[in-house]
């Protein structure tokens, strides 16, 4: 995909275009309105010449970089970061770029959606898992208290620029933990892109990968902006996925890792070996050593619920999906299965 491809997420007065290209960011000028204050969040696991590259358009540019991790998705960064944009004296006609992962669009995105009740926000995402999902729908949120995502707002960016060639520096390992998204997208609703996952090259293919999976969240997103309904699909294995995440701190794994765990329990026992067999192949894990219990009050924290049961979506077949809720007692059988 050497060619530039644009989505437009068509969202009525929240439109927006989705720019995907290789080498886009450095012309990231043409692309994005800097001709203002910009504040540029970015994270010290990306590489600095990135938010510089964005700093170098902007007529006048902060740099805000936070720890690595997700121990930076918190309000006491976000109240450092509009802090700085009030002591610059940034206005409403000003802006925030995200230049990061999942984490960093998260924080710039939540501080642009508050600054003075909302500031542009453009977004340039550095990841596989924030290019193919994160960085686009609007969804902004920190968390509470170790709970995740627990504050949060749902608002759109004015243009987000997918540049593959920024995930040269990443590892296999966080390549495979965006690729888990990617294997998330296609289970409910493109059979074609599992199959590419089953039986392709999955590097060689990375730009399809990317692209369909876009087009999926991009789909559902026009549909159910604000997630009322159809959008919960995107949290497909996200229910237990993120309860195993709360643990963070005693299994180090990384989101995209938890989210395959959590999606084995939800398909059919006909499609279990299948997801299996592709996130074996991706390096994923498929069974963790936690407590069924700690999993489960997780569980209760989680945003889906209604105070007894979760809606969840399961998959019996790639491309078919059914949402159903599910009560709390009905979870420990689902979490004993992937239990070492």
């Amino acid at each position: 995909m050497s060619d530039s491809k644009v989505l437009r997420m068509e969202l009525g007065e929240n439109s927006y275009d989705i720019v995907i290209e290789r080498g886009a960011l450095n012309r990231v000028g043409e692309l994005f309105d800097l001709d203002r204050k910009v504040m540029i969040v970015t994270d010290d696991g990306v590489p600095e010449e990135y938010a510089d590259t964005v700093a170098d358009f902007a007529a006048e540019s902060t740099v805000f970089t936070v720890p690595h991790g997700e121990s930076s998705k918190e309000l006491g960064w976000c109240r450092a970061i509009l802090t700085k944009m009030l002591d610059r004296e940034f206005t409403r006609r000003d802006c925030v770029v995200a230049v990061g992962g999942g984490v960093v669009g998260d924080l710039a995105g939540f501080v642009a959606s508050t600054y003075m009740r909302g500031v542009d926000f453009y977004s340039i995402p550095t990841t596989v898992l924030s290019q193919l999902d994160s960085s686009i729908g609007g969804k902004n949120g920190v968390n509470l208290n170790d709970i995740k995502n627990m504050v949060g707002t749902f608002y759109q960016p004015k243009k987000v620029v997918i540049d593959l060639d920024l995930l040269k520096t990443l590892t296999t390992r966080q390549l495979c933990n965006g690729l888990a998204e990617a294997v998330k997208a296609s289970l409910t609703s493109d059979k074609e892109l599992f199959e590419l996952f089953e039986n392709g090259d999955i590097k060689a293919n990375i730009d399809e990968i990317v692209l369909r999976s876009l087009k999926v969240k991009k789909d559902v997103v026009e549909q159910d902006e604000k997630e009322q309904g159809l959008r919960r699909i995107l949290n497909f294995g996200h229910t237990i996925g993120h309860a195993i995440e709360s643990f963070e701190h005693l299994n180090g794994l990384y989101h995209g890792e938890c989210v395959a765990l959590g999606m084995i329990p939800m398909v059919s026992e006909e499609l279990r070996p299948r997801l299996i067999k592709v996130l074996d192949k991706l390096d994923l894990p498929t069974s963790i050593g936690l407590d069924t219990d700690e999993v489960l009050n997780a569980i209760l924290h989680d945003k889906k619920t209604d105070g007894t049961s979760v809606i969840v979506t399961t998959v019996d077949e790639p491309g078919h999906f059914e949402m159903k809720s599910i009560e709390y007692s009905d979870f420990r059988p689902l979490i004993e299965m992937v239990k070492k």
